[in-house]
């Protein structure tokens, strides 16, 4: 599992995905989340703007996500 580590209250999930280079842009983040291809704390996700929080876990293309806070 990787953890990505965020400095704010949330990220949303297309903002992740291109924080990793998963999706380019915000049209194909869309595209990945609308194929369903994204669960969040192991359900299916497919709201574009889905508010991130530390402790969510994020699994896409075979990636798991741990969301983290930055301390400090």
């Amino acid at each position: 599992m990787e953890d990505f580590t965020i400095n704010e209250e949330f990220i949303n999930l297309s903002q992740l995905l291109k924080a990793l280079n998963i999706a380019e842009s915000g049209g194909e983040a869309k595209d990945i989340i609308d194929a369903g291809e994204v669960t969040v704390n192991n359900y299916s996700e497919n709201r574009f703007r889905k508010k991130l929080y530390p402790g969510d876990v994020v699994e896409v293309s075979g990636k798991k996500i741990n969301i983290k806070e930055e301390w400090g």
